[in-house]
């Protein structure tokens, strides 16, 4: 599935699609991840993680039925976000854990609030109730800032909970519910809800 992404009309995108990953992606997708695992906080790897790890990994997301995204613009991947389970213990079944990066020359120009959006309506329509961030490093404003405009609140820091190029890394914990949240029981039993 391909859309177009809407973006605030004084971001300077040509042309930005949001897609499915594809394996043909990994190359690109394996060089923006390296970079921020080898010089930023966001990520808590230390070691940038070779292209056949990912594509594993793309591989687990797509067998659990998970949207993997790319973000591409004027025709180049620029950015990438999947849902993954946020825990595997069986509790935790309605709620899902983002991840996005983004090429560090396009940050600011739209690539994340559209693929961040459209993995919201993606995880809603897939039945999921919550969705769960963690983000490296409590200075990190624009992953903050990208979360918090797309409706995440922040439900606590765990202080120094990393230690990466030569520093203690705070995690902070955001989250968003989806569709109807807890506003009801999932299996729509009205019973249960009484």
């Amino acid at each position: 599935m391909t859309s177009p992404a809407h973006t605030d009309a004084s971001v300077p995108l040509i042309d930005l699609i949001i897609r499915d990953a594809e394996p043909e992606d990994f190359a690109r997708i394996t060089e923006i991840y390296g970079h921020h695992v080898l010089h930023g906080l966001a990520s808590f790897e230390e070691r940038a993680p070779e292209i056949a790890e990912l594509t594993s990994r793309w591989q687990h997301v797509r067998e659990r039925g998970l949207p993997y995204l790319v973000a591409e613009i004027d025709g180049r991947v620029e950015g990438f976000a999947y849902a993954g389970a946020y825990r595997t213990r069986p509790a935790y079944r309605f709620t899902v854990e983002d991840t996005i990066y983004i090429a560090p020359d396009v940050v600011g120009k739209g690539a994340g609030r559209a693929l961040l959006a459209e993995l919201l309506t993606r995880c809603t329509a897939l039945g999921y109730r919550q969705m769960v961030a963690v983000i490296g490093d409590s200075a990190n404003v624009a992953s903050i800032g990208l979360h918090a405009r797309l409706g995440f609140r922040v439900a606590g820091t765990l202080q120094s909970a990393g230690f990466k190029l030569g520093r203690w890394v705070d995690s902070v914990i955001m989250q968003r519910g989806l569709g109807d949240g807890d506003g009801n029981f999932p299996d729509g039993n009205p019973e249960r809800e009484k």
